[in-house]
């Protein structure tokens, strides 16, 4: 198959599970609140709405900054998802920009949207839910993006490692 229709057939399916089926996944799952006695999360629906709304922009911002600056600075993208071939590979690793503060900005700004959607959704199902795909999430980067980084950039990744967060933002450092 030509690499450019895998690309595109890449994006969209990536696109549609990470910013339509996902999203969807956890709003479903809020219906099922009944099984713990419907035990909201926050009580205020103004700092709910609030928060989620902050979240979600955040989220937002992570997610297209950093592929931006993958496509300009690293002249690729993502790569692969479970081994399947999504988008051209990076030539470069990328430490500026969103990756100055997480190794995965665009995983950041996916946890994010779907931190959002829990906090709207008022609901400790999707909450319990979203924890254990952020552990599942987390386990796959480590065992399996983070070898083929490695890989790719030897020492230099592991440098940028020892000094920048896996996936939230906790500090910036000088690089």
């Amino acid at each position: 198959m030509n690499s450019i229709v895998r690309h595109i057939i890449g994006y969209t399916i990536g696109g549609t599970l990470f910013f339509i089926l996902i999203p969807l996944g956890f709003f479903k799952l809020a219906k099922f609140d009944y099984l713990l006695n419907n035990t909201p999360l926050i009580s205020s629906n103004i700092v709910r709405y609030l928060l989620s709304s902050i979240i979600f922009i955040i989220g937002i911002i992570f997610a297209l900054w950093s592929n931006f600056f993958l496509l300009s600075f690293g002249k690729g993208g993502p790569t692969e998802g479970f081994g399947v071939a999504i988008s051209p590979q990076t030539k470069k690793l990328v430490t500026t920009g969103p990756y100055r503060y997480s190794r995965n900005p665009m995983v950041f700004g996916a946890l994010s949207i779907y931190t959002s959607i829990v906090v709207y959704s008022n609901s400790l199902v999707a909450l319990l839910c979203l924890i254990v795909f952020i552990f599942l999430a987390v386990t796959y980067l480590k065992f399996s993006e983070e070898k083929r980084l490695i890989k790719d950039f030897g020492s230099d990744y592991l440098d940028y490692k020892k000094k920048v967060s896996i996936i939230v933002p906790l500090k910036r450092y000088k690089m």
